[in-house]
C-alpha cells in the first residue's frame, strides 16, 4: 500500500495538462465517516495517509488564470491513477478516454476490447483519462475547480 499512497500523492502534486495560461493545482482526499460525540456520523475528507481497496477518494483540480488577459475555451486533461477506479464527477461535463488518451467521448458511447477480441460497453472503472473543455471566459485572476471521485482498487 505504501507505493499506492506514493502514487496518489505524486498525482496530487503533478499538474494535469492544460491548454491556456491557466495554472493548475490538484489534491486528493480520502472520504471517511467520523462519529461525532452526539452519536451522529459526519463525512469528512482527509489527507490519504493510508488507503486500502474500497476507500473512496475525492480529487480536486483547481485552476486559476495567471495571464493578463481572459482565458477562453481552454481544456483540462487529467489521468486516472491505475490504482483507482473512476466513479464520477461533480458536474458530468467531461469526456473520457478508456485507452490512455488516444480516443475521447462520452462514456456511454465508448467500447473496450475484451481479451477475446470482442467489444463490450465501457464502464467507469475503464476510464484512464478525463478531459473538460471549458467553453467559458475566465477573467484574469479568476479561478475555479473540478472534482472527480474514484475508489481504490
Amino acid at each position: 500500500m505504501k507505493h499506492m499512497i506514493a502514487a496518489l500523492m505524486a498525482l496530487a502534486a503533478a499538474a494535469p495538462a492544460i491548454s491556456a495560461p491557466v495554472e493548475l493545482a490538484s489534491d486528493v482526499f480520502v472520504e471517511r465517516e467520523q462519529k461525532r460525540a452526539d452519536g451522529t456520523v459526519a463525512t469528512v475528507l482527509e489527507a490519504p495517509k493510508l488507503v486500502v481497496p474500497g476507500d473512496q477518494l475525492v480529487f480536486v483540480v483547481r485552476y486559476r488564470n495567471v495571464g493578463a488577459q481572459p482565458a477562453t475555451n481552454f481544456t483540462v486533461t487529467n489521468p486516472i491513477p491505475r490504482a483507482v477506479a473512476f466513479s464520477g464527477t461533480m458536474d458530468g461535463t467531461e469526456i473520457v478516454s478508456v485507452d490512455g488518451g488516444k480516443n475521447w467521448g462520452i462514456l456511454s458511447q465508448l467500447k473496450v476490447v475484451k481479451a477475446d477480441g470482442n467489444l463490450r460497453q465501457a464502464v467507469p472503472a475503464d476510464v484512464t483519462h478525463l478531459k473538460w473543455t471549458m467553453n467559458q471566459t475566465l477573467a484574469a485572476g479568476s479561478a475555479g475547480k473540478l472534482v472527480f471521485r474514484g475508489v481504490v482498487r
